[in-house]
């Protein structure tokens, strides 16, 4: 659960970095809450893996988190939430 975690993180900061582009700001509406599914996932997947002894990775959970903090701090330069 953790690697599908990493790779919808992955998809997400990539979505993020396509919506800095003009015109496409709308695109973060979608991204939030696709990261912070991601984020729900990584965080169960920690969990998880903390209960079997084996060290967690928290790769991603910064991921999915840094994909969320950056389109909601693209929406509000833009606009979008404020």
């Amino acid at each position: 659960m953790q690697f599908v975690s990493v790779i919808w993180g992955l998809l997400a900061l990539l979505g993020t970095f396509v919506a800095f582009f003009p015109c496409l700001g709308w695109m973060n509406w979608l991204i939030i809450p696709f990261a912070l599914i991601g984020l729900i996932m990584s965080l169960v997947a920690r969990d998880q893996e903390a209960r079997t002894g084996v060290r967690p990775s928290n790769t991603a959970v910064i991921i999915n988190a840094a994909a969320v903090v950056l389109s909601m701090a693209r929406l509000a330069l833009g606009g979008g939430i404020f």
